[in-house]
């Protein structure tokens, strides 16, 4: 592949989105054709003026200097005897240039060189073929975009003439060498929303509310004279007094110009996105209405695999705030946000609702792709950076680099493929023995920076580092990817006798340093949930005591939260475990449903009850890390779980409560459909229904069931 094709550039440096040209003639018979291409930046391709594929933003997003996803296109259909193959190429994530990025990797994006890369093979019906490549043939123009970046939005002119650049020039680097197939999902356009209604703010702004936050775009169908201009703004949420906000971008731009060319016009940017509920019109032509927008939403393309299903409104709407969540940050790679000067894949984000999201979704190809790019950004001394493809020099932290352990084997348990876990071993193993080379404390993990309980409640309002200790942190992560790695190599028949062996003395050494001095929620669940602790049921009883005690109302951020649920339940606090997850007053899941949130907020207290608002430095509105509370929606309230690993053998073990009329769940294992669900009836009588796929077991009211593939009511 690509024996023909040399990168190419444009010969004249632009903010715009320069296109690449090439005419050509097909003159015999033709049987197949297919374009291979790629690119530095964004990319989209178009045949005779047909669009090729519904890959948007493509190529996505990689480690590009090592890893660089190459697309194949079947274009047989969109062939002429006559053909001008156009590339429309814009910076995208491979120009990313954040004002808060570190020194080196301004430095890398700076020194990037914009490329297109591409090789048309004709094959004829005589058996002989013809293959065009990317070279100096191509030629180069400007059209419509004099502007366009992840960040800062774009500037599109419908008047603007078509502008020669030049014939293209090979770029520098010719290096192919990282090229690689298709790998991830592609991206593409999913949805359409219209605005549910348009606002006039006490400023006196005109907005559209589209009714849901959302990362995508905005489609617009007008009519209008040549020359008038169409500036939008967008936000996620107005202030406590109905104004317009979006400080919270911080230096995100987040543009959207067009200038109209004269009568009927449709436009959809694509080769950028945003993220939004709220959209402001700075200037519009005259005569416009909301029907001349449509909300398009935008994610990497993913089969949606389970459902919670309860007549509990607001947990209701809980959960699909969780999957709007999971869907506006799962834009190729799984980031923290869709909207302000960050969009980046931080790994704990990842890990601690890698779990919900194999549940929600099919993610076993999403995370495939992405955990080989955290595979190529490892250090030589084994770290990991704590956002992949690496972006900022930060810290190597505890919990966040662990996503190479934690990730593969979730993955293992949910689609039960031993492949990921052979691909990623070696990593684990190196991840773990940095730990263990780079501790000051043998035994711990001592000496290091960490993020911590990230926005933990014990912290004062506007800072995000709470009272959970770094070193307790630090050693029960450092022991959970130990224990894991033992596990790894027992499913792959490796000798993993060291890694058990650190394990148990990690475990102890943490015992002999933390038992009996837990200050914080967090820090009685993770040494509940890893079991680094001899006396389990009265760390729970004290677990459940420091709740009452806070007001029974969680404390935890990040890390505590994903885990809080389930080693309540686990040790009898399944009363208590609804309690948190059914409070309606803040801080809880559902405060931000009452608030009338349509996504999870980063924060607990993003907007507190008097409506003040979170410090704009570090306020998102759709993060999904506390959406990680669905897992325990699946797994304990519905009672879904893999017996094996796969889902081949099930265990059903639902946990119904008074305090709920009814909640089922229903996911799609690799075997098929499995279904939990419960609810109340007339006589106070708890009616419960499964559905198996695959042999299973069933807990129902203190007895075991054995049950064979089918359906069962008790």
């Amino acid at each position: 592949m690509f024996s023909n094709a040399k990168w190419i550039r444009s010969p004249q440096s632009a903010e715009g989105c320069p296109v690449f040209t090439k005419t050509f003639a097909v003159t015999k018979q033709l049987q197949s054709a297919t374009l291979a291409i790629t690119a530095r930046g964004v990319y989209e391709a178009s045949l005779n003026s047909n669009r090729i594929g519904d890959f948007v933003l493509a190529p996505g997003w990689t480690n590009y200097e090592k890893r660089l996803q190459v697309q194949t296109y079947d274009v047989t259909e969109l062939l002429k005897e006559n053909n001008t193959l156009s590339i429309q190429l814009a910076k995208g994530w491979y120009g990313l240039y954040g004002s808060w990025f570190t020194p080196s990797y301004q430095r890398v994006f700076e020194s990037r060189e914009q490329a297109v890369l591409c090789e048309l093979t004709l094959t004829f019906a005589d058996g002989t073929q013809e293959i065009i490549g990317s070279d100096e043939s191509f030629s180069t123009l400007t059209h419509g975009y004099r502007f366009c970046d992840i960040y800062d939005g774009m500037i599109f002119d419908a008047t603007a003439p078509r502008t020669p650049l030049g014939q293209a020039v090979l770029a520098q680097n010719q290096d192919k060498s990282m090229l690689i197939p298709q790998q991830g999902e592609t991206i593409g356009t999913q949805e359409r929303l219209k605005p549910i209604g348009v606002i006039t703010t006490p400023k006196g702004e005109t907005v559209l509310d589209f009714g849901q936050n959302m990362t995508g775009t905005i489609a617009i169908d007008l009519t209008a004279k040549a020359g008038e201009v169409l500036s939008l703004s967008f936000a996620e949420i107005l202030d406590a007094d109905g104004n317009f906000y979006n400080l919270n971008y911080r230096a995100a731009k987040c543009q959207y110009e067009y200038t109209c060319n004269e009568g009927h016009q449709t436009f959809m940017p694509t080769l950028t996105f945003y993220g939004f509920r709220y959209v402001r019109i700075d200037a519009a032509p005259e005569g416009i209405t909301p029907d001349c927008f449509t909300a398009v939403v935008m994610h990497s393309n993913l089969r949606q695999t389970g459902r919670i299903i309860t007549t509990h409104p607001k947990l209701q709407q809980l959960f699909q705030n969780v999957l709007w969540g999971q869907k506006s940050n799962y834009l190729d790679v799984p980031t923290d946000c869709p909207q302000r000067d960050e969009r980046l894949g931080w790994t704990g984000d990842a890990q601690v609702f890698i779990k919900a999201a194999a549940y929600n979704y099919d993610v076993y190809r999403f995370f495939t792709k992405w955990l080989a790019d955290l595979q190529s950004e490892q250090m030589a001394n084994g770290a990991i950076p704590p956002v992949i493809p690496a972006m900022v020099d930060c810290m190597i932290s505890a919990a966040w680099a662990d996503a190479v352990t934690i990730c593969p084997w979730q993955l293992y348990q949910t689609y039960g493929k031993t492949e990921i876990l052979a691909q990623t071993f070696d990593a684990m193993k190196r991840w773990v023995d940095y730990i263990t080379n780079t501790t000051t404390t043998k035994g711990l993990w001592t000496g290091g920076g960490h993020y911590g309980d990230w926005l933990e409640l014990t912290a004062p309002f506007g800072v995000c580092k709470g009272q959970t200790r770094d070193d307790l942190i630090a050693t029960a992560f450092y022991a959970h990817s130990a224990e894991l790695i033992g596990m790894v190599g027992d499913v792959l028949g490796q000798d993993v006798t060291q890694y058990k062996a650190l394990y148990e003395t990690v475990k102890q050494t943490f015992i002999q340093t933390f038992e009996g001095t837990y200050a914080t929620q967090t820090e009685m669940v993770l040494a509940l949930q890893f079991n680094l602790t001899p006396n389990p049921e009265e760390v729970a009883a004290a677990l459940a005591q420091r709740i009452h005690d806070d007001g029974d109302k969680i404390q935890t951020g990040f890390l505590g939260t994903p885990y809080i649920l389930h080693v309540l339940t686990r040790y009898g606090y399944t009363d208590l475990a609804y309690t948190l997850l059914l409070r309606e007053e803040y801080p809880s899941w559902l405060y931000p449903v009452t608030m009338g949130a349509t996504t999870i907020w980063e924060h607990w207290d993003g907007i507190t009850p008097e409506g003040k608002l979170w410090p704009e430095t570090m306020n998102s509105y759709n993060h999904y890390a506390y959406g990680a509370v669905a897992d325990w929606l699946y797994e304990v309230a519905a009672g879904i779980t893999p017996a094996r690993a796969g889902f081949s053998k099930i265990h059903f073990a639902p946990h119904p409560t008074s305090k709920i009329d009814s909640l089922g769940a229903e996911f799609e294992t690799p075997h098929g459909l499995a279904r939990s669900f419960w609810r109340h009836n007339t006589e106070g009588k708890v009616i419960y229904e499964i559905t198996t796929p695959v042999p299973a077991t069933a807990e129902i009211d203190g007895k075991t069931y054995d049950l064979q593939p089918g359906s069962y009511r008790f």
